[in-house]
C-alpha cells in the first residue's frame, strides 16, 4: 500500500508540472482522464445508431450489400473535435485513441445482445505499403479496443488490400467507387466462411470503401456483414 500511495503521488507531482492535454480540445486533463476529456466525450455528437436497427448509416449502406447492422459512435464534422482526434490516432502516432474509442462503443454495444453475435471482427485493411509508413493500421486499433469489450476475437490478416489506392478524399462517389472495387482480396477464405462478421473502419464517408470490403466478405461464404466505425460523415 505504501508503493502504491508513493507511486500515486509521484504521478500527481508530475502532472502537476507536466499536464496531459485533452487530444480532442487540447485542455488539460483531471485526474483519471485519458486522452480525451469528460466534457469532450459528452459533448462531442454521437449518433446512438447501435440502439436503432434502421439507423441512417443502415438506410444508406443496406441498400448496397446484405448487411446485418450498422453504427457509428460519432458524428463527424470537419475542424471538429472529432477530426482532432481522427486527425491524432492516424498522423500523429497515437494509436490508443483507437483503442480507447473501441472501448468506449464496444461498452455501448455489450449491453444491445445483437451486437454480441458477431464471430470475428475485421478491421478495413491498410495497404501494406501504407501501413509501414504509419507504423499500424488505425482501424486495427479501434477493431483491438472493440474485441476487448465485446469479447470477440479480431484479425488484421484475413482482410488484406492488393492494391494501393490514390487517396480517396478528392473523389467523387463513382470515382471512390470505382478507385477500390477489387482492389480488397480475402486471405483465408475459412476464416470468414458461413461467419458473422463485424467489419470496422475509422470514418465513413461515402461508404464505398466499406462496401467493397463487404462484397469481398460476401463473396467469401460470409454469411452476415455487420458494420461499425468511429465516426460516420
Amino acid at each position: 500500500m505504501a508503493n502504491s500511495l508513493i507511486a500515486e503521488i509521484f504521478s500527481d507531482f508530475v502532472s502537476l508540472f507536466f499536464p496531459s492535454y485533452c487530444i480532442a480540445c487540447s485542455d488539460s486533463l483531471a485526474k483519471g482522464e485519458n486522452l480525451v476529456c469528460t466534457k469532450c466525450m459528452l459533448e462531442i455528437p454521437q449518433t446512438n445508431y447501435h440502439r436503432d436497427v434502421e439507423n441512417p448509416l443502415y438506410t444508406r449502406l443496406s441498400n448496397r450489400f446484405k448487411l446485418g447492422r450498422a453504427t457509428a459512435l460519432f458524428k463527424f464534422s470537419k475542424s471538429s473535435r472529432i477530426q482532432h482526434l481522427l486527425h491524432a490516432l492516424k498522423y500523429k502516432n497515437q494509436p490508443d485513441v483507437g483503442i480507447m474509442l473501441g472501448n468506449v462503443l464496444g461498452q455501448r454495444l455489450s449491453d444491445v445482445s445483437d451486437w454480441n453475435q458477431s464471430d470475428l471482427i475485421i478491421p478495413v485493411p491498410l495497404h501494406p505499403s501504407r501501413k509501414r509508413k504509419r507504423g499500424y493500421n488505425q482501424s486495427a486499433k479501434f477493431a483491438e479496443g472493440l474485441s476487448r469489450k465485446l469479447g470477440i476475437p479480431f484479425s488484421d490478416d484475413v482482410l488484406i488490400k492488393k492494391i494501393s489506392t490514390e487517396t480517396q478524399t478528392k473523389k467523387n462517389k463513382l470515382n471512390r467507387w470505382q478507385n477500390v472495387d477489387e482492389v480488397f482480396h480475402v486471405k483465408n477464405p475459412l476464416a470468414v466462411k458461413n461467419k458473422r462478421i463485424l467489419l470496422v473502419d475509422d470514418v465513413i464517408t461515402t461508404g464505398a470503401t466499406i462496401e467493397a470490403c463487404a462484397q469481398a466478405l460476401l463473396r467469401y461464404g460470409c454469411c452476415e456483414v455487420n458494420v461499425a466505425s468511429i465516426a460516420e460523415a
